[in-house]
């Protein structure tokens, strides 16, 4: 008896089943029969002259990619040689892009400045960018373009290092330094009386290093140094380097260029992310004292960016691309029953390639596969050290970009007060969680991300508040006006 042939099979093989058959009907149809018509005989007879051996049926309930109506295919997009850009490389490397039509170019970029410059100008489609630069650049900090963002790279993946003749400063005048295995986090305050004698007999601010004014960790760091009392200096209309009041004076150093300028003294200590630190460390110049995981856990560091124009010009291509990086940061933090992340040793491997990151696997493989080394003897397990999708890394939270709208009026560089509700409004204009979630429900529709990886439908964009800082502030993203008020050092805004 002649079964229908799409009993018991998902509805993306009974299509593929209704093609397969399509490949021997129309022969037999073209022959023809004697009667005229095609009988159930004839069909049996056909099937029993195919060869079936070769093919193989995708058993999968796995539907493909909704293909979108691309306004363009071919996409160039700039990064920094930094293992947070790992997002764009695996979607690149694993097919993500192909799934969706893409053909992405990735292009190193020397310097954050041009990266941005290029996104700006068209020479990019997109970017892995510092979080703050789309707020910046929107706002007009240093450049005034409208910048977008509707997907987050990555939470954490900085630290602070400090050469080591500052670090055997550091742990004479704190023992409890001075060990094996320090207690960590370790704050700023054994280097202040470093710094103090450093202004005293030189005259002039104890150098360290960041890799741009709107970074995270140009933040970071000044949240650091404040935290202990040091004074990172103020950022003013008739200065731009933010070096008033300093006693800590941040220079803007590219993120590989880092340890050289360490090792040739040009600076004390830096902030940077991967594999810059761990490099200090493998080469010897230099000691990482805390990371900006233990500065605020879960704090975002890179999104993907892209001018607006272009993003009102691309509406399709711009939720494909997210569609990609989606997958990307979801195979990035996938791990086994054991919570150990199964993809980071492949990740590694791929950015030590010399297109991409071109630093050594085994060097890149310390932070990406969970494990930070502070010294030789101090090695521990730092599994989220880097975050890429897990609890809500890759979305676009309002909440993260009202933080750095803080810190940007805290140090001086939004030079005006603001009302609580324009911190709102920014954030809003340049945040576009709508265009994540719809890529996301996409990727839902097709089997390849479940709803309980998503921000519940009710969710505001503002994560809760939170102390997990090394002061223990409060940020609540809803007051930001509190917020700047809560610190000693820094601008203070009328209540």
């Amino acid at each position: 008896m002649f079964t229908p042939f799409c009993s018991g099979q998902s509805s993306g093989n009974c299509r593929w089943l209704a093609s397969w058959w399509l490949l021997f009907l129309v022969p037999l149809a073209l022959v023809g029969c004697s009667s005229g018509d095609i009988t159930l005989a004839d069909l049996e007879a056909a099937v029993a002259n195919v060869d079936v051996s070769n093919i193989v049926i995708d058993e999968s309930d796995v539907a493909p990619a909704a293909m979108l109506n691309l306004e363009a295919s071919d996409l160039k997009f700039g990064f920094i040689k930094l293992t947070d850009c790992a997002p764009l490389v695996i979607a690149k490397e694993k097919g993500f892009f192909d799934d969706e039509g893409l053909n992405v170019t990735l292009e190193p970029q020397s310097n954050w400045k041009i990266l941005l410059d290029n996104v700006i100008n068209g020479q990019l489609d997109g970017a892995h960018m510092l979080a703050g630069q789309p707020i910046g650049a929107t706002i007009g900090i240093g450049t005034q373009s409208p910048i977008v963002t509707a997907y987050s790279m990555d939470y954490n993946g900085n630290a602070i290092t400090v050469s080591n003749e500052v670090w055997a400063q550091m742990q004479e005048h704190d023992p409890s330094l001075d060990s094996p295995t320090p207690p960590h986090p370790i704050s700023a305050a054994s280097l202040q009386p470093i710094v103090a004698e450093y202004l005293a007999e030189q005259g002039q601010p104890f150098p360290m290093g960041m890799v741009f004014p709107v970074s995270t960790h140009n933040y970071e760091i000044r949240y650091w140094l404040a935290a202990a009392g040091i004074h990172p200096g103020m950022y003013t209309a008739s200065d731009l380097n933010g070096f008033q009041d300093a006693q800590v004076q941040l220079s803007t150093v590219p993120p590989p260029q880092m340890p050289q300028n360490l090792e040739a003294d040009i600076v004390k200590g830096y902030c940077v992310g991967e594999p810059w630190n761990q490099k200090a460390v493998a080469t010897g110049i230099g000691v990482p004292v805390v990371t900006n995981s233990e500065i605020w856990k879960n704090n975002p560091e890179k999104v993907f960016g892209v001018s607006k124009s272009w993003a009102d010009q691309h509406p399709s291509t711009h939720l494909a691309v997210v569609k990609a990086l989606i997958r990307a940061g979801k195979w990035l933090d996938e791990t086994d029953d054991a919570g150990v992340l199964i993809n980071r040793p492949e990740a590694a491997k791929i950015l030590s390639g010399k297109d991409y990151v071109g630093a050594e696997e085994e060097v890149i493989s310390q932070s990406m596969a969970g494990t930070f080394t502070f010294q030789s003897t101090d090695v521990r397990e730092m599994p989220e050290f880097n975050v890429f999708f897990a609890g809500g890394a890759s979305y676009p939270h309002y909440s993260d970009c009202v933080w750095f709208l803080t810190q940007m009026r805290r140090w001086g560089q939004i030079t005006e007060p603001k009302p609580a509700s324009w911190y709102d409004d920014t954030a809003k204009e340049i945040y576009l969680p709508q265009i994540y979630r719809q890529a996301a429900e996409l990727l839902v529709s097709e089997g390849k991300l479940e709803p309980s990886e998503l921000p519940g439908p009710d969710y505001d964009g503002y994560r809760s508040a939170t102390q997990d800082f090394i002061d223990g502030k409060t940020y609540d993203g809803r007051d930001p006006i509190g917020y700047i008020n809560s610190f000693e050092i820094g601008t203070k805004e009328e209540l």
